[in-house]
């Protein structure tokens, strides 16, 4: 796994190449990553409990341009299958899947703190050193 710099071994990016086969499509997950991850780290929001959550994000926003690359080139609208006349036009199953995968990122997008109007609600990860007890000056390991 790649380390983006800065980010320490927080959260390692994941290997794109295990869940994607398109070269472009790896590249622009790594680009994804690597934007997602600093702006959480410059934001004080990055911890390891994130990680998942943001490779969620990224194959959303893989499988929104590889179905809105299919709408564009072939429409929303499947056209009805020639010489049968019950065929009906139906919507492109790529439409559906590109709009399930915007609800899903935009969601994604809230739960990390990422989108416009959850900026402000999204609270800082707490890097608290533990803190000295009294109990701790009673409780000793015991040499054998």
């Amino acid at each position: 796994m790649n380390e983006v710099p800065g980010t320490g071994s927080i959260v390692p990016e994941p290997h794109w190449s295990m869940l994607l086969t398109d070269e472009l499509e790896i590249a622009s997950a790594a680009e994804n990553w690597r934007r997602i991850v600093s702006e959480m780290r410059d934001r004080s929001i990055l911890s390891p409990s994130n990680g998942h959550a943001i490779q969620r994000l990224v194959l959303s926003y893989v499988i929104f341009d590889r179905s809105s690359r299919e709408v564009a080139e072939h429409g929303a609208v499947l056209k009805p299958k020639r010489g049968n006349p019950k065929a009906i036009a139906r919507l492109s199953p790529h439409f559906s899947a590109m709009r399930e995968a915007a609800s899903d990122a935009a969601q994604m997008e809230s739960e990390l703190g990422l989108s416009p109007r959850r900026r402000s609600t999204a609270a800082k990860v707490e890097r608290k050193a533990r803190s000295a007890r009294a109990s701790d000056a009673y409780i000793r390991a015991v040499p054998k």
